[in-house]
């Protein structure tokens, strides 16, 4: 089952922008989940791709329902002491959540975490949507599969931190259908249980682009990546189940999020819904 957390925090003390990159917030990660199974921070540490979880960057802002809302991916100022913070956390691996069990039942608001010199209290770990939060999620993956449509042939997307794909040695921000739907259907198989053969991705078109390149430099050298919308749409004569597979792929997506560096906070991502078209 993948899991969609946030994490409520609350800063004790100002966090300075140099604390506040993807890979500061990797390490705070990593000692919530050493703190309860050691030998599994150790694997999640050492593993060298496709990881089983991805991070968001730590946000100050409530997120409302909205078509499209940007995150901040970047602080130029410190976070001033007890500004209610909120980090989002998915778990893709069945067996993770489990094993972090202890973590979530046991967890005492009173314990700080450390992210740099800063003290941090987690408040509330949230596990469901509400009404100003539509990152929080939690979904058996026969259920996501289940409940995908087989006659939408919209599938919009938010990408709401930087994202780019990696092809071949280079990056490319380009959200083509290839990356966008290869990579799903990459981590989908790897981690569902549920196979889904190779797509034919022919009937699949880009119908609306609204994006912006962005470049931050959160990381050893500038990351460049692209937020914004994209719809594709598809047409001609597909049959159901390729539609009903195409929808769980997108459904999947607030989870796994697309492209490069999403244990680090980029290619967040969620599906949003925009008028179906028959054709």
């Amino acid at each position: 089952m993948p899991h969609s957390l946030i994490l409520n925090l609350l800063p004790l003390s100002p966090i300075s922008p140099g604390y506040l990159t993807g890979r500061h917030l990797h390490a705070l990660f990593l000692t919530l989940v050493s703190s309860v199974d050691k030998e599994l921070g150790n694997y999640l540490h050492e593993a060298a791709a496709d990881k089983a979880f991805t991070l968001s960057p730590l946000q100050t802002k409530k997120c409302p329902f909205k078509k499209h809302h940007s995150l901040q991916w970047e602080h130029s100022q410190p976070i001033p002491e007890h500004t209610l913070c909120w980090w989002r956390i998915t778990l893709l691996d069945d067996s993770l959540f489990g094993k972090l069990t202890q973590l979530w039942l046991n967890l005492n608001p009173s314990k700080p975490w450390h992210l740099g010199p800063t003290d941090l209290l987690i408040t509330k770990i949230l596990g469901t949507p509400q009404v100003d939060m539509p990152w929080a999620n939690a979904c058996d993956y026969s259920q996501l599969y289940d409940r995908a449509s087989d006659t939408n042939r919209a599938i919009a997307f938010s990408l709401a931190t930087p994202t780019s794909f990696r092809q071949g040695k280079f990056d490319s921000v380009l959200p083509t259908r290839e990356c966008v739907f290869n990579r799903l259907l990459t981590r989908w198989n790897k981690y569902s249980g549920i196979e889904i053969s190779p797509l034919s991705l022919d009937a699949l078109f880009p119908s609306f682009v609204n994006i912006k390149t962005e470049v931050t430099s959160n990381y050893h050298s500038n990351f460049i990546g692209v937020v914004g919308e994209v719809t594709y749409r598809i047409l001609g004569d597909v049959e159901p189940l390729a539609v009903k597979q195409i929808n769980a792929l997108a459904d999947f997506s607030l989870y796994c999020g697309l492209g490069r560096k999403t244990p680090m906070g980029m290619g967040m991502t969620r599906r949003i819904f925009v008028k179906n078209s028959q054709d």
